[in-house]
Formats: C-alpha cells, structure tokens, sequence
C-alpha cells in the first residue's frame, strides 16, 4: 500500500477539519492541489492570508465584516426597531437574498446543542441582552434560529432570556422545513416566513 507523502496527509488533515469536508472529499482536494493544472494553490494561500487581515467581526452584530460597524450595523436606510437574531453569519446571507426584511440583524455564533457540547454560556446572549438593554430603539427581536431540534433549544433559551426585558418577541412563521437550515431556504420560503412570524 503506498504511503502518502507527508505534505499531502497534512493537507488532508487541515481540510478534513472545514466542515463539510469529509477525508475523502479532503482527499481530493489536497491531490487536486497538489497536481492538478488548474489548481493555483498560491493564490488561494494569499485569499485565506488576506481573509485573516482584511476581514473583522462587526462589535454590533458579530457579523463578518470588511469594517467595524458593519454596512449593515451603519446605514441609514435600515429598520433600526427591529432586530433579528440568527445562528450563523451564512443565516444573515440567506434572509438578506430573500430581499423580505430591513431590519438589523444580532449573530448569535452557534446554537445549543449538547451533541457539540455547546451551552448557552457559548453564545454572545449575553451581549445581545446588553445591546438590546442600551439601545432603547429596539421595539421587536425577531429569533431566527433554524427550525431544528437545537434551533428550538436555542430558541426557547432565548425566549426566556428575553422576556423579562418586555419587548416584542417574534419567531419566522413555519413555512420553513422543520430540521431544515436557513442557509438553504429558498427566497420565497424566507419571506413567507417573515410575513407570518408569531408574536411570542
């Protein structure tokens, strides 16, 4: 059985770690990179080196971002009562294509899920507390969390967090696939889910 050499089982290694990538998908990567005409393995070396310095977490939403606040966080033309809350910085791609809301947005980093070992302590809920406490202007938070078993955790984490600050709480309506992800519903589901979110 021939020995891979080292490099490559690195290279293996590091991209079996991404999510999504499993050690045969890795596999082909790094032997694509390694030998295919295609592949230009510099410069996708100075994107992921550039991704590092050019990019920054926005202090208002924890969204990634080119400059601290976010477009988002900083324009004007933005519904500054409303907030969304999501999982994953992909959760704010997906609501911002389906062109449905104009609101803020707050990015929690994660859900609860103890498959993961991931609590509530894990979450920036703290912070969101703290943001919605400063910013009096905030009338409605809408939770976004995706309609999954630790999605529903997260959510009722964050209803009982909440509550006790008396502002308008509100969950998308459930047009959206129960374990499905935000990340993958189509336009037309998320704004159909805008428009029939639940007070809560």
């Amino acid at each position: 059985m021939p020995i891979l050499p080292k490099l490559i089982q690195a290279l293996i290694g590091q991209l079996s770690r991404l999510p999504g990538i499993g050690p045969k998908t890795a596999a082909r990567l790094a032997f694509y990179f390694a030998s295919g005409p295609k592949a230009d393995p510099a410069s996708l070396g100075k994107i992921l080196l550039a991704l590092r310095k050019g990019l920054t977490i926005c202090s208002l939403c924890h969204n990634i971002a080119e400059k601290d606040p976010c477009d988002i966080c900083s324009s004007s033309s933005r519904d500054r009562t409303i907030l969304c809350v999501v999982e994953e910085p992909l959760d704010l791609l997906a609501i911002e294509k389906s062109k449905s809301y104009r609101g803020l947005y707050y990015v929690l980093g994660g859900r609860i899920s103890p498959a993961e070992d991931r609590g509530a302590e894990d979450l920036k809920i703290g912070e969101l507390v703290g943001r919605i406490r400063q910013d009096r202007g905030i009338k409605e938070v809408i939770i976004a969390t995706n309609p999954t078993l630790e999605g529903d955790a997260t959510a009722n984490f964050l209803i009982r967090t909440l509550s006790p600050l008396k502002i308008k709480l509100t969950r998308l309506g459930r047009g959206l696939s129960v374990g499905g992800s935000l990340e993958y519903t189509d336009e037309v589901t998320l704004a159909g889910a805008f428009e029939n979110r639940k007070e809560i």
